[in-house]
């Protein structure tokens, strides 16, 4: 299988193009135009191949484009974006779910072409656990809080048994079928973790619970509560349907300093 870098055959063809209309254009109708020309040379046949860019994806196999993007990145030949565009249109997570288990080019791709696919969502529950990467924990949460209630067994095994603790609240914070289980948890760490008051009571936003709204008032008109607090506990309270009107005086919180209009 040979292998095409139609990216930067286009980048040359730009780069003539703009040196033949230097001048023509301002910075913001290039912006149009670029993309325009790009969508233009996928449908325009190259001369050695016989085909256009996107004939040439379209002609593969489902196993092939897929074999086709792991040869671009183990050769370290650019991945054009003719093949991951050709590759999504056929909704091939089943196929592209073994990538998550490769090289960590080859997960970062299958993560853009699969993204919050169901299909994936236990091997991201995995992929949570398992990377030391943080951008990367943060990804898979992203993507498995779409499907929440499909881990929500191992989500509260796991938060259980002090795995990924924060990760999992966020993740059950999410969940469509409402449990009592699952509410007294998000209760509970927002009753008990004063130093991080903000971070909970925007997990009980989330789940959406109207009975978490008498604790969310009573926190709120704590007199010691930090004008961070505040703004993310009226945040809650308001998601949850209340209101917290009472006068509240911050003017010697730093952050309020920072933030407060001028006047």
């Amino acid at each position: 299988m040979k292998l095409y870098d139609f990216d930067g055959m286009f980048d040359e063809k730009l780069s003539g193009y703009v040196a033949k209309n230097s001048g023509k254009y301002k910075e913001n109708e290039w912006e149009d135009i670029i993309p325009e020309l790009y969508k233009k040379f996928g449908d325009t046949p190259i001369k050695s191949l016989g085909k256009t860019p996107r004939e040439y994806y379209a002609g593969m196999s489902d196993g092939e484009v897929i074999k086709c993007l792991k040869s671009h990145l183990s050769h370290g030949v650019p991945v054009p974006e003719f093949l991951c565009a050709d590759i999504e249109s056929r909704n091939l997570v089943k196929e592209l779910l073994p990538l998550l288990d490769g090289t960590r080019d080859e997960v970062e791709y299958a993560m853009n072409l699969i993204g919050a696919d169901a299909l994936a969502v236990d091997k991201y529950m995995q992929m949570l656990i398992s990377y030391d990467d943080e951008d990367m924990k943060n990804r898979c949460v992203d993507f498995i809080k779409e499907n929440a209630d499909l881990v929500l067994k191992k989500a509260v095994e796991n938060y259980r048994n002090g795995v990924e603790k924060e990760y999992m609240l966020e993740i059950m914070s999410r969940i469509i079928q409402r449990s009592d289980e699952v509410f007294d948890i998000l209760l509970k760490e927002f009753r008990s973790d004063p130093d991080n008051v903000p971070m909970h009571a925007s997990y009980l936003a989330s789940y959406g619970d109207e009975r978490a709204l008498e604790y969310l008032l009573d926190k709120i008109d704590e007199e010691g509560i930090s004008f961070i607090e505040y703004q993310e506990l009226k945040f809650a309270i308001e998601a949850l349907g209340g209101e917290y009107n009472k006068e509240r005086d911050f003017s010697n919180d730093p952050y309020y300093k920072i933030i407060k209009p001028n006047g």
